[in-house]
């Protein structure tokens, strides 16, 4: 599904302040896995995800998505296999409108259809049967404003819409970092379940230790631009919690 052969990226190149963010990564993701990427600041795993994603170009190397050649391609010619959430819960909705109507305006950004998408009665059923998946009972709140609602309770919807058209990879790029335990424990549960319920390749990255040990069935550590460590199912399984935060000790 992913596969990124010797992938380097520099910045600043030649100049006092350069950074090696990536040296040499070779990284295969196959279809249908939940990988977890941890590390500390500076590691070079949001910079691996930014790479993946085409939100940066690689120095050298290769990376491929559902057998395509996407090396040189920007994050909005990656946008039919791609869907990414980020950290912050405000980003991704517009606080004023409804809920409906934030899935309409997904819709519009994610196909090619004329104004009028989201207007009839059979989109309002889409839209209350996906949001059903997430157990939050927001399905009867379509009307509610967005920005009534709490930021897992958001964060939850940003992740739904993200997935409304058939991409294939989830990128969760620290999705729970400004939200409370709580909050955090809801996207997360709604986030493996859309994983699943979708098919879809997810790639994790976050500094919560819990949630790496909780969520995922693949688990890799960077450190300065490397993996350092490349966990499959059976390994994590058989991880214990404090076996991750001996990583960092």
């Amino acid at each position: 599904m992913i596969d990124l052969k010797s992938i380097h990226k520099t910045f600043n190149k030649g100049k006092a302040n350069q950074v090696d963010a990536i040296r040499g990564v070779d990284l295969a993701i196959t279809e249908k896995e939940f990988l977890v990427i941890v590390g500390s600041n500076g590691s070079g795993k949001t910079t691996l995800l930014n790479l993946i994603a085409g939100s940066i170009l690689p120095g050298s190397g290769t990376v491929h998505i559902d057998g395509n050649d996407v090396t040189k391609l920007p994050d909005y010619q990656r946008s039919e296999w791609i869907a990414r959430v980020f950290q912050n819960p405000l980003s991704g909705t517009a606080p004023d409108l409804s809920i409906l109507d934030n899935f309409r305006l997904a819709a519009i950004r994610t196909k090619s259809k004329g104004l009028s998408i989201g207007i009839n009665e059979s989109f309002k059923k889409s839209v209350k049967e996906k949001i059903t998946m997430l157990g939050m009972g927001l399905e009867n709140k379509i009307e509610q404003p967005m920005g009534t609602l709490s930021g897992g309770q958001r964060q939850a919807l940003t992740l739904l819409m993200s997935i409304m058209d058939s991409c294939k990879v989830l990128l969760l790029d620290e999705p729970t970092a400004a939200l409370d335990p709580r909050s955090a424990e809801i996207v997360m549960r709604a986030a493996d379940k859309l994983t699943t319920e979708f098919g879809l390749t997810t790639i994790l990255i976050t500094h919560n230790l819990k949630e790496a040990f909780t969520y995922g069935n693949r688990i890799i550590q960077m450190a300065e631009g490397k993996i350092i460590k490349d966990l499959n199912k059976q390994e994590k399984a058989s991880l214990k919690q404090n076996d991750i935060f001996d990583w960092f000790a």
